[in-house]
Parts: structure tokens; C-alpha cells; sequence
């Protein structure tokens, strides 16, 4: 069975609504105050303590599977993904646009994506995750390609945040 990741499997589940709900308490979208909240967060889910987690009148509890996906993550490693660092190339035709990632792991068995995180009319920003294996692996970081790509007609500014912070590439 696949260890639950935040960004993947946990942060997903906490809606704009239960984070609204909960902001006064914590911040259920920031990975460290959910680490360090865990225990409770649990509670409020499992056992109704106050404040209620979801609420009823905004979605109610959640399903049980949630519930254990989410203590799963708890008394396991609470992962999470990395940002990755690469060399980036921004390559335009008449009918598309790549972008281009270029790097290597930073240890034997990892694995790396281009995610599209955020959109607005003047600019698209992406993320190069990286996922670390659940157990060490022995070996040689592997060198990585990653491509995303797009229709030509979108002509919006494009950034890419990784380890090294927010490049524009266009």
C-alpha cells in the first residue's frame, strides 16, 4: 500500500470551507501547522471534539476512508513532497509549447513531475515536485526529462517554482 504523501493524498481532503472553519485554530493547507496539529485534527475528525471537523452544515464528517487515510499519514512519516531543482527551456511552434526540465534526482529511486499549480489570465505557474521512495534505495541518482505541454495560442507569462525559488521562462 502506497504511503500517503501531503500534497497528493492529505491536503486535497481539507477544503476552502473547512479551512475557512478552522483558520482561527490553524491553517490546514500549511504542511507544518497540520504536522504539528495532527493529534488533534485526528481527534476532531474521529471523536466530534469542539470545534466539529467538517461541520455538518458545511459538508459534515468525512467518510471513514479519509479518516484513516489521514491517520495513516500520521503515524507514518508525515511525507511530503520536495521541490526539485533543474535547467528549464521554454521551446514555442506554430501548434505548441513544451517546457522542459532537465536534472538529476537527488537520490537513487526518486521521482519527479511538472505540476501545473496556479493559473491566472496574464500568467501560468508550475511546480517541479519530487518524491523521495518510501524506503531508501541503493544506486545512482537517475537524470531526469520532465516535459509539460500546452497549445501555442496560449500566450501567458510562465514560471516555474522549484528549490531554487520562481523562474520565468517566458
Amino acid at each position: 500500500m502506497r504511503t500517503p504523501v501531503y500534497e497528493l493524498h492529505i491536503r486535497p481532503m481539507f477544503r476552502a470551507t473547512d479551512r475557512a472553519h478552522m483558520i482561527s485554530d490553524l491553517d490546514l493547507w500549511d504542511y507544518e501547522t497540520v504536522v504539528a496539529q495532527a493529534d488533534d485534527i485526528l481527534d476532531r475528525l474521529e471523536n466530534g471534539q469542539s470545534p466539529v471537523m467538517p461541520p455538518i452544515t458545511h459538508g459534515g464528517p468525512w467518510p471513514e476512508e479519509w479518516i484513516e487515510l489521514f491517520r495513516r499519514w500520521k503515524d507514518g512519516a508525515c511525507k511530503r513532497l520536495e521541490l526539485g531543482t533543474a535547467t528549464y527551456t521554454f521551446n514555442q511552434t506554430a501548434t505548441a509549447v513544451t517546457i522542459t526540465a532537465t536534472g538529476t534526482f537527488p537520490s537513487a529511486g526518486c521521482g519527479g513531475w511538472l505540476q501545473l499549480d496556479s493559473e491566472t489570465d496574464a500568467a501560468k505557474t508550475y511546480v517541479l515536485y519530487v518524491e523521495q521512495p518510501d524506503a531508501p534505495v541503493s544506486g545512482t541518482p537517475a537524470a531526469f526529462t520532465l516535459k509539460e505541454r500546452y497549445r501555442a495560442a496560449d500566450t501567458r507569462s510562465v514560471f516555474v517554482r522549484d528549490a531554487t525559488g520562481v523562474q520565468q521562462l517566458h
